[in-house]
């Protein structure tokens, strides 16, 4: 057991995403959960966004979406970096596949109608981690804000 912590507080050894989940979707869950959380206030918009995006993203039932993200919630509290969850998602996914994560993560940001510096930070430092370039992580940015202007638009918010 000590050997464990001192693994984990020296980074010898990253956190172990899950053995019970598919590692891919925790993930993606707890990068999500993350930029959620970087305003400190894990709202139930953002909440809301994520179980939808990932719902539509692993084609998972509403009970196999809670069950994921309360494992990628308890993954994030027991991990102090984003390093791990990265490095599954550069291990698995093509490029296209990783844009579309920081489209994800746009959407999460922007759930709650506001960017905060810290989720602006948070996105640029994970486009880094998965080499989404630039000029992708921009256009990433503009389909998430088209989507949530259309979604506005259809519940009769206007735009």
């Amino acid at each position: 057991m000590i050997e464990r912590v001192l693994d984990f507080l020296t980074g010898r050894a990253p956190p172990l995403l899950t053995e019970s989940a598919d590692a891919l979707a925790t993930a993606v869950a707890a990068l999500l959960i993350e930029a959620a959380r970087m305003d400190d206030d894990f709202n139930a918009a953002e909440r809301a966004a994520i179980e939808r995006l990932l719902a539509e993203r692993f084609a998972l039932a509403p009970a196999a979406v809670q069950t994921l993200v309360d494992e990628a919630e308890r993954v994030v509290r027991d991990s102090t970096q984003v390093f791990p969850f990265t490095r599954e998602i550069c291990a698995r996914m093509e490029l296209e596949e990783r844009v579309q994560i920081i489209e994800m993560l746009w959407e999460v940001a922007y759930a709650d109608g506001v960017l905060d510096p810290q989720e602006d930070m948070l996105l640029r430092r994970v486009a880094g981690l998965i080499y989404v370039p630039d000029g992708e992580r921009g256009m990433a940015r503009l389909r998430a804000l088209e989507k949530l202007a259309a979604a506005k638009g259809a519940r009769g918010g206007g735009t």
